[in-house]
């Protein structure tokens, strides 16, 4: 009995150890980490949660193994066990971290997708370890490798609606035809904002926040407008008419020092690129013109088109300017007629 007191003394030393370490250790050095806001430090974090508890336990385990009075064949079936333990544990945290950075890399690079990049990498981190965990146990992956290249067709054909929603979102991410923040129109009239690409769907929010799931291999054939491409930017585009007794030196002037206004409160870096009117018409009660007027992306056109009207309607009335409203005026004609009696 007396020589068992030894392992059992070291399975509890590692329990204690991994208590003190995640409870006290770990806690206290996060708080110290966040504190001085250190790149990545809450993914090393997160991704190392419970396991330094995992890791000390099966230390003690393993000098438990080493110190007890078992047969070899035992010990090493022990042995080899904590070893795939410990191999899986680190695999996993090696996912995670790969996962957490690139997830960190694509919220500060524009336009690349979240999901379908980041679950691609620690996908890849899982498959490798597990590989690299087998040879260390001393499996064959050579069979198993081409095992799975054998079965691959067949997996592929049970999974070929599956696997083409992955190759499309593939090639909306590498075209960049389509990117997270790109506010989109398909051709069946809906439209918002791309917040996601994953394996399988393309996530898009409407402005009403509705969320529209459309999968890959229907967007990467259908016809769509995307209106942050080649850039952001766009010219609202605004029809007024004006009376017939208007000055039309007067309109241009006015209406362009308005824009210039709604541009400086909406998209002040823009100014250099001034706005201007085309007159374009003689209407059948007004001549009529269109505002060109740069702002900052698609969904700006709606406070652009609020402002300016608000502001273009109170000037032209200080200017004396009119803005017509649809009139009609009809001339009857009697005629006689002979009534033969």
């Amino acid at each position: 009995m007396m020589q068992w007191i030894l392992p059992i003394v070291l399975i509890l030393a590692g329990l204690l150890a991994g208590i003190i370490a995640e409870k006290f250790l770990f806690k206290k050095l996060k708080i110290f980490v966040t504190k001085t806001k250190i790149p990545g430090s809450e993914i090393i974090f997160s991704s190392l949660h419970r396991m330094t508890f995992l890791w000390f336990a099966l230390a003690g385990f393993l000098a438990a193994i080493l110190s007890a009075p078992i047969k070899p064949d035992v010990a090493n079936l022990l042995q080899k066990i904590i070893t795939i333990v410990v191999l899986y544990s680190v695999t996993l945290v090696l996912a995670r971290l790969t996962a957490g950075f690139v997830n960190l890399f694509t919220h500060r690079t524009e336009g690349v997708s979240t999901s379908l990049v980041s679950n691609i990498a620690k996908a890849a981190v899982l498959v490798l370890g597990s590989l690299i965990l087998l040879q260390t146990v001393g499996v064959q992956i050579t069979p198993i490798v081409t095992t799975l290249g054998i079965s691959g067709l067949a997996v592929g054909l049970a999974l070929k609606d599956t696997l083409e929603n992955l190759f499309s979102g593939f090639y909306l991410l590498i075209s960049k035809q389509v990117r997270t923040g790109d506010y989109v129109k398909l051709e069946d009239s809906h439209e918002g904002y791309v917040i996601d690409i994953s394996w399988r769907n393309t996530t898009i929010r409407e402005l009403s926040n509705n969320v529209i799931i459309v999968p890959n291999l229907k967007l990467a054939s259908a016809i769509f407008i995307n209106y942050h491409l080649p850039v952001k930017e766009i010219t609202l585009t605004i029809n007024v008419g004006v009376d017939y007794d208007s000055d039309l030196e007067q309109v241009e002037k006015v209406t362009v020092q308005v824009a210039k206004e709604v541009m400086q409160e909406i998209a002040p870096e823009l100014i250099a690129n001034e706005p201007y009117i085309r007159f374009h018409k003689f209407g059948d009660f007004s001549i009529d013109f269109t505002l060109y007027m740069r702002v900052n992306e698609f969904f700006d056109q709606r406070i652009g088109k609020h402002l300016f009207i608000k502001k273009l309607h109170k000037r032209y009335q200080q200017e004396g300017i009119k803005i017509p409203f649809p009139s009609r005026e009809l001339y009857m004609q009697e005629n006689s007629a002979k009534i033969e009696q």
